[in-house]
């Protein structure tokens, strides 16, 4: 273990990765993906639609059913230069995002910017038809940020919410290292079959290999399911630059979990298991949220910082004593769901207090996922990278599946 999560070194958390493992293309069917499992210190290898045999009776599975938003938008100027903005979060007066996505004529956000040199002028626009209506629409930079800008976009219908707008003028933001153009079929493999609530610009990659069989399986293996929200932003992908966590400022994503989810994890007593890196961070960080409000109920907003689970003096305080707290104090606010952000930053010598499996996909090399898969397994997670590659396993976004168990501590 080691002393400090500030004192670990990236580097310890690299391997080569071939660009033709890439995964560039989905398969054909979800299911079909190769499912490598870790238990027991020991690998398998099956199919993802066998899946549910490798899971307990009587587990919960936890899913992330956020959904993949349209965010990367082009304007092409007259001269045939391009300008392309890739929304990241709202920055608006409101940051609920089903409040957002219904906004009428405007809409704020904070968004990167590809070819900004060339926006010479106060506005970009283009025209977008939607429901036999010709729309203008039109973008303009607010004001600069450390890492992007914010970005107001109007349109002259208030009958049309901003949601059509990025659904007829926005593109599936793929991840960077898939670098092709994007095709139809993205629109609907870039995201999990269970996609309920519009907010993340990538997709919980994990989810992408359950399809409606599956999830239809779930009750005839007697395994549960609960579903919480995690908006991915595209800080998912940004990569660590220091040579030890302590300078790396890990992303914040929005949360959302409603009483009755936090209720069922509470009275859970067999396994949970997170489906993706970001079911996951969610439920550890409800854990910690908790936390945060028993020794502090007084407090006016409840979010999670990078190294509060490594600062805070939990002191042995229990799965169920600590999302009490939490109730109690959503309660005392008279809220039925926490929102609000995580920036939980999850790496070797982190101690799971929700989670003791998880689905997840292939990791980038030196990325905090790959920090968070070394702290599930230990130094294992390069005996399984090795196996993958040396199997003809498919990596990242695309690619295919683990399902690996956490040792029994």
């Amino acid at each position: 273990m080691h002393s400090s999560p500030k004192n670990i070194s990236i580097n310890d958390f690299d391997y080569d990765l071939p660009n033709e493992r890439i995964a560039l293309f989905p398969l054909e069917n979800r299911d079909q993906s190769k499912l490598l499992i870790f238990k027991d210190e020991q690998i398998k290898e099956d199919r993802f639609e066998n899946i549910l045999t490798h899971i307990p009776k009587e587990t919960l599975l936890v899913f992330n059913n956020s959904k993949v938003i349209n965010a990367r938008i082009v304007f092409e100027k007259s001269t045939g230069s391009k300008i392309e903005i890739f929304c990241l979060e709202p920055a608006g007066d409101t940051y609920e995002y089903s409040s957002v996505m219904s906004e009428k004529g405007s809409s704020i956000w904070k968004c990167f910017i590809g070819g900004v040199s060339k926006w010479k002028t106060e506005y970009l626009e283009k025209f977008v038809f939607i429901i036999d209506k010709e729309i203008v629409f039109k973008a303009k930079i607010i004001s600069n940020l450390s890492e992007g800008f914010v970005v107001k976009f109007e349109w002259n219908d208030e009958s049309i919410s901003f949601a059509e707008i990025l659904d007829k003028t926005g593109d599936v933001p793929l991840p960077p290292y898939i670098k092709r153009s994007t095709e139809l079929t993205d629109s609907r493999r870039y995201q999990t079959v269970y996609a309920q609530h519009n907010g993340s610009v990538a997709a919980p990659t994990a989810g992408l290999h359950f399809n409606e069989q599956i999830m239809a399986q779930l009750n005839q293996h007697q395994i549960h399911q609960a579903f919480v929200t995690l908006h991915v932003g595209a800080g998912t992908f940004k990569p660590v630059k220091s040579e030890t966590m302590q300078a790396h400022e890990m992303h914040a994503e929005w949360i959302d979990v409603d009483l009755n989810t936090i209720q069922k994890i509470v009275d859970q007593k067999e396994l949970i298991i997170a489906v993706g890196t970001t079911s996951l961070r969610t439920l550890e960080s409800l854990y910690w949220l908790g936390v945060k409000s028993l020794l502090n109920p007084d407090l006016e907003n409840l979010m999670l910082y990078q190294w509060d689970a490594y600062e805070l003096q939990a002191n042995e305080i229990s799965k169920v004593e600590a999302l009490t707290a939490l109730m109690v104090w959503m309660n005392k606010k008279t809220i039925n769901r926490i929102f609000t952000t995580t920036q939980l930053l999850i790496t070797p010598g982190y101690s799971f207090k929700i989670v003791k499996a998880m689905v997840t996909n292939f990791h980038q090399p030196k990325s905090t996922l790959l920090l968070l898969v070394a702290a599930a397994i230990g130094s294992k997670w390069k005996t399984c990278y090795e196996y993958a590659l040396q199997n003809d396993y498919r990596f990242l976004s695309y690619g295919d599946a683990n399902l690996l168990f956490m040792a029994e501590s």
